[in-house]
């Protein structure tokens, strides 16, 4: 192969060199202020493992989320399709495109356009395996890039085809670079083929090449798809810092900085900002969102919170009010973004100035008898003393010897504070408690409840303390023999609590439990998929009807398999669930405690 050009040039590179140069310098200027917004102590975290073999895994990280979107795959194997193709497929012809330059024109290697419109620069000169090779590759990666582009395309109009219910709504920025997107590749593939009978192609190139012979001159229509092909590029180059498609570039700075050891510690420093931008705008946190029980509010969705926050607009504090921090948007994110870590931290920007002062907190003498167990009930169970009357019963039976911590219902856990943005206030408590679990010589902390459960495990510096869920404790104890129950014979569906389940990881504990006390059925959607019960302590502005909503949508979804009786392991899912559900709702605990031997 050889050069057909002369000077290596033509004007219809420009639109897509200027768009390149522009978005390598946008990208340049927002990755150094992203870095430059990291605190010292990050920014060493970032240099050390860059250093390290760690780096690899981040390799290997951003190839398996950016290119070949394993993640969306394990999700929904159609939506992981369509965007692998077009990521990975376009990935592939860039980079066999620099090999080619770098094998036949390597005089080329470095200027900007000339791996992207190579086909056009150089004439085929003879047969070679090699080079026979390289069309067959370029071909079959192009018709991947375009299957995907088609799915993409008939998905706009009818999302069902890749098994969602709703799409994100457009904007302007969005609009030019997904039409943009859509017109390269056939744009890409007409430019390669009216000019395969002079440099040359495959199966694909070759064959429409032929066709269009048969009643048009091919040379006649080169110059005019290449000149279209490099404007949509550009075009698409241009608009892509003001579009959903930012995501492509940003997502590797956040797996980056995620792997480092980096969190996000304000709603607008360096890693919150990557967060924001590395937003796809899929669309896959709409259906799961169970607030989209009113269709209306679908608007409220981590999605549009995000987009809401890319432009800092003052509506951003309303999503964040609303949402229920059941983290059914983080389980399914296909780039994990922590939409409900930056909700709370927006919240507690403007929460700042309205703190609590935790005054009485001196006031208060907690006593408690010095034993092994600890237990903990919390507000909510305070509020649904059958669940802890059930697990003293359970206790007892064992012989187990335990201390009551909260028997007069004296101290929060502090969970609800720090989800509403009062963190300040929050650690007041959580020392306070803190303090009484040390000096109390407890070795188990036994929680009902999980909200408070999640807390103590994460925010509480408790060394030597076993922090426990009722349900690894019960089933802990069946296991050891303990405590035995009868096997019933009814059926029971297990409702996962938010932070149960998704939040702490406690999906198989009860459901062992259920087994041994009769037949457990499955409900569509459970574990990590689990609905929220709608009584979230998450939502500051929620009312009764749309909670109400929720919880019905969460009943449907539990009773599809026709169960005898609903089964959570939360006091705050317990009372949502009862006082709307007219078929029997019990607490893991009132199970165990009615059916023990």
């Amino acid at each position: 192969m050889r050069e057909r050009i002369v000077f290596a040039f033509d004007p219809f590179v420009i639109p897509f060199t200027l768009g390149m140069v522009f978005i390598i310098l946008y990208l340049s200027v927002g990755g150094f202020k992203i870095i430059a917004k990291l605190s010292a102590e990050e920014k060493m975290k970032l240099l050390k493992h860059t250093f390290s073999f760690a780096i690899f895994k981040t390799l290997w990280d951003i190839i398996a989320d950016c290119l070949l979107h394993l993640k969306i795959f394990k999700r929904n194997i159609r939506l992981g399709y369509m965007h692998a193709s077009i990521a990975f497929g376009w990935f592939m012809l860039i980079f066999i495109g620099h090999i080619e330059v770098m094998l036949y024109t390597p005089q080329r290697v470095g200027v900007l356009y000339y791996p992207v419109f190579f086909r056009y620069f150089v004439m085929k000169t003879h047969e070679t395996l090699r080079g026979d090779f390289f069309f067959f590759l370029m071909d079959l990666f192009l018709l991947i890039v375009l299957s995907g582009v088609g799915i993409a395309i008939y998905k706009r109009f009818r999302s069902a085809v890749v098994g969602m219910k709703r799409t994100t709504k457009l904007r302007t920025g969005d609009k030019i670079a997904l039409y943009s997107l859509w017109l390269i590749f056939p744009l890409r593939l007409f430019a390669e083929s009216f000019t395969a009978g002079i440099s040359g192609g495959s199966f694909l190139t070759i064959t429409i090449n032929r066709v269009f012979n048969t009643f048009a001159t091919n040379e006649s229509l080169i110059q005019p798809v290449w000149w279209a092909y490099s404007l949509t590029l550009g075009a698409f180059l241009f608009a892509l810092p003001f579009s959903r498609y930012m995501h492509i570039p940003t997502e590797i700075f956040l797996i980056w900085m995620r792997n480092s050891g980096i969190r996000a510690t304000s709603s607008r420093d360096g890693y919150a900002e990557s967060e924001i931008y590395s937003c796809s705008s899929c669309g896959i946190c709409i259906d799961a969102c169970p607030m989209t029980v009113k269709s209306e509010n679908s608007k409220l969705t981590s999605v549009y919170y995000l987009r809401l926050m890319r432009r800092r607009l003052p509506e951003s504090m309303n999503h964040a009010d609303k949402c229920l921090m059941c983290g059914r948007c983080v389980e399914m994110c296909p780039v994990e973004i922590d939409s409900c870590k930056l909700k709370v931290l927006k919240r507690e920007e403007e929460i700042s100035e309205k703190r609590l002062r935790m005054t009485y907190l001196s006031e208060v003498q907690v006593n408690i008898n010095k034993s092994d167990v600890l237990y903990y009930a919390g507000c909510m169970t305070h509020l649904t003393p059958v669940i802890y009357n059930s697990l003293f019963k359970i206790l007892q039976k064992s012989g187990t010897q335990f201390s009551f911590m909260d028997k007069d219902g004296s101290i929060c856990c502090g969970r609800p504070l720090m989800l509403s943005g009062d963190t300040y206030s929050a650690k007041e408590l959580i020392e306070k408690n803190r303090q009484t679990i040390i000096d109390s010589g407890a070795k188990t902390l036994l929680l009902s409840c999980p909200i408070c459960y999640k807390v103590f495990k994460e925010e509480y510096d408790l060394p030597g303390v076993e922090v426990v869920h009722h349900t690894e404790y019960i089933n802990r104890l069946l296991n050891e023999g303990k405590i035995a129950i009868n096997k019933s014979g009814k059926s029971f569906v297990f409702h996962d609590p938010c932070d149960l389940g998704r939040g702490s990881g406690i999906f198989e504990q009860p459901r062992e439990i259920l087994m041994k006390a009769g037949e457990l059925r499955f409900a569509s959607e459970e574990r990590g998929k689990s609905h929220c019960c709608g009584g979230s302590l998450g939502s500051l502005s929620l009312d009764k009807e749309e909670r109400n909503g929720i919880t019905k949508a969460a009943l449907d979804t539990l009773f599809e398999n026709n169960p005898d009786e609903l089964v959570t392991a939360c006091p705050l899912c317990y009372k949502s669930f009862k006082n709307i559900n007219g078929k029997p709702t019990a607490d893991i605990a009132q199970i165990v405690a009615e059916q023990m031997v």
